[in-house]
């Protein structure tokens, strides 16, 4: 009998009578699987691993009744951009792509083991979650709406860099990948299985069972893109396909979130390229990406902020800080009507319109350019975070994380820039 591999706590492997692998997503003391660091590894390992099990395929699933994925564990990319940012600065760069581009290589050796990989997904697939469905080579989607594929990564400011840029318009196409990549759309039921993103959509409860017929049926175990066929488009066809994608965001964004571009970028020059130079050039801009300030300030309060104050509305206890600090914004803003048109191309909302900016390359945000709009729209920002101070003693780091994610949300505070406590000092240097 073929031995599972060992050290497993986020992934277990069943046996079936049948000779197909199940490899059961059930991180411990989760109501809801997250793609750990611990996730990572072991799917690395369970990849070498099916290289060798006398299995006739592996079927991924979760065990939680929640879903399926909901993607990365965002506390611990928290972590790790602490730890890269304090290496000396010539070896951050290097540092960020040794430490990230392991998951991409993990789903790498899954799809490339040799045996068939079906995903069967019963709720939400979302970022990592939806990069391993995206790394199997059959997914099957029960279609209540719960059930869906998505690649969220933007709206904390980073990109999907396990593959994702890579895989999912490779399956679906560059138009209909890019509302998937850019705004955080989602792909369930019969429009995945137009779109290509899943192969099946049965019954909740059918899943398991579809997915294990599909791999019983001795099926080639490689993705579209390993195949002999493949044929890579042409740079000038991808750069065509995506110029208006590009115009919009650039529209729409002012330029202020980078990691629009960086979807872009690795969309336009990764399409064209072999898959195993692709990843590696998403990595290159995730590595660029991740050491920037907006993703930081971005996951800080989009996520953990937003994370902490639906939880303590729910409990009815939201901080004093939140109401207070989403007002203090608002009254500043009035306050600073001369300068609204500069508060505008900062990103303020509901200010009317600013032309598109010039997007930065380096990192920094905009504000801190040598224009007039930038000047003046810095000098708002900072009277508004000097008047926020007093708000702000004797209030827990979750507190002020509540009220930045309240600033944002109810007064139109820039979400790139995290709000009037994420904001600090040291980012005007």
């Amino acid at each position: 009998m073929t031995a599972p591999p060992p050290g497993l706590t986020e992934f277990r492997v069943e046996l079936s009578d049948s000779g197909l692998a199940h490899i059961v997503f059930d991180a411990p003391d989760r109501t809801m699987n997250v793609f750990s660091e611990a996730a990572i590894v072991e799917i690395g390992l369970i990849a070498r691993w099916l290289e060798d099990a006398d299995v006739r395929g592996a079927l991924i699933r979760s065990a939680k009744t929640t879903g399926f994925c909901a993607g990365a564990n965002l506390p611990e990319i928290w972590a790790a951009y602490d730890k890269i940012m304090a290496t000396p600065k010539p070896r951050r760069f290097r540092a960020a792509y040794d430490h990230f581009f392991r998951m991409s290589l993990a789903l790498r050796a899954l799809e490339t083991c040799g045996k068939p990989v079906a995903s069967a997904i019963a709720g939400l697939a979302l970022g990592g979650g939806g990069e391993l469905a995206l790394a199997s080579h059959y997914r099957v989607l029960t279609d209540d709406r719960r059930a869906a594929i998505g690649l969220p990564e933007s709206l904390v400011g980073l990109l999907p860099g396990a593959g994702g840029t890579q895989r999912l318009p490779r399956l679906v196409g560059v138009e209909r990948a890019m509302p998937i990549l850019l705004e955080g759309k989602r792909l369930a039921g019969e429009r995945a299985i137009e779109a290509g993103a899943a192969d099946k959509v049965v019954k909740p409860g059918e899943e398991i069972a579809a997915a294990e017929a599909w791999l019983l049926s001795s099926p080639e175990p490689v993705q579209p893109w390993d195949r002999d066929g493949w044929t890579s488009p042409a740079p000038a066809e991808v750069s065509a396909a995506l110029e208006p994608a590009r115009r919009a965001a650039v529209e729409a964004s002012l330029g202020h979130y980078p990691a629009i571009f960086a979807i872009l970028d690795c969309v336009e020059f990764g399409l064209p390229q072999s898959f195993e130079g692709a990843v590696r050039s998403e990595m290159t801009s995730f590595s660029h990406l991740i050491l920037r300030p907006e993703p930081r300030a971005m996951i800080q309060t989009m996520f953990l902020g937003r994370v902490d104050f639906e939880r303590l509305e729910r409990k009815h206890e939201l901080p004093e800080v939140a109401q207070a600090a989403a007002a203090l914004v608002k009254a500043e803003v009035e306050k600073a009507s001369a300068e609204s048109a500069a508060l505008a191309a900062a990103g303020f909302a509901g200010l009317g319109e600013a032309a598109p900016l010039r997007v930065r390359q380096q990192p920094g945000y905009w504000i801190e350019g040598d224009d007039e709009p930038a000047r003046a729209a810095l000098a708002v920002l900072r009277r508004i975070h000097d008047a926020a101070q007093h708000l702000a003693a004797g209030q827990s780091e979750e507190a002020l994380r509540v009220a930045d994610y309240a600033a944002v949300t109810q007064s139109g505070y820039p979400v790139y820039l995290g709000g009037p406590f994420a904001f600090r000092s040291e980012s005007w240097k």
